[in-house]
């Protein structure tokens, strides 16, 4: 039985691939990224309104009211009023929770509601979110946003990642041969078939890749994609 002897290989690069290589087993294992910048072609702004009162007829009459000059806010920043979706509201009333001490409650009802956007012009819904500072200047309170879209800013999308995936294969795939053929040259082998190779994950990551950053708050972002790819080695 014959004895695989074996080495990596680090911190050697060609263009964006990097290798291990067996010589023992006689393969090399090679990597090959391809990275695009692409730009967000949809956007979802879901902005949340709440009201309180202990009349319920008056709280849901405020949240009227809000909701109203959150569409014509809309209208005024170029997004047009069947553009805003009205989601179902949520009503809590204080009295009903048994958790809390209904003699410290001073306001009995509380409604929430919630005015979706969803446009395929992200630098409108942009521009628009940077001026939501009207909306509490009229008296509108903003809640705070719960799981999704947390923040309460809006989400850009890319949606044609399907689009870029053919070509961007073919280029990881293209940078991990590059890096085989190196290796090859370098070990004074010759590159043989392919002995085993897998596709990794397409990623979408914010441009700017600062720590805490989410890509969903970003128009600008990068697709990265990793290819390996294992080319037996021959003599």
């Amino acid at each position: 039985m014959l004895l695989a002897v074996g080495f990596a290989t680090g911190g050697w690069f060609v263009g964006h691939g990097f290798v291990t290589a067996r010589m023992g087993d006689r393969f090399v294992t090679v990597k090959g990224i391809s990275e695009r910048d692409v730009k967000a072609d949809l956007a979802i702004w879901s902005v949340r309104i709440v009201t309180t009162d202990n009349d319920l007829p008056n709280a849901q009459r405020r949240i009227t009211e809000d909701v109203s000059r959150v569409r014509d806010f809309f209208v005024r920043h170029g997004i047009a009023a069947d553009q805003a979706e009205l989601e179902r509201p949520a009503v809590e009333d204080a009295f009903a929770n048994q958790y809390r001490d209904a003699s410290k409650v001073k306001e009995r009802y509380v409604v929430r509601q919630t005015v979706t956007v969803r446009l395929d012009n992200p630098e409108t819904v942009l521009e628009a979110s940077r001026q939501s500072g009207e909306l509490v200047a009229a008296g509108v309170v903003l809640a705070a946003d719960e799981g999704y879209g947390r923040g309460g800013g809006p989400r850009f999308l890319f949606t044609h990642l399907n689009d870029v995936k053919p070509q961007m294969i073919q280029e990881a795939t293209a940078r991990a041969r590059e890096a085989a053929l190196k290796f090859a040259e370098d070990s004074n082998s010759t590159l043989g078939g392919i002995r085993q190779a897998s596709q990794g994950v397409f990623e979408v990551l914010p441009r700017n890749q600062v720590p805490g950053v989410d890509e969903a708050t970003q128009i600008l972002k990068t697709v990265r994609v990793v290819s390996t790819v294992q080319y037996f080695l021959e003599n």
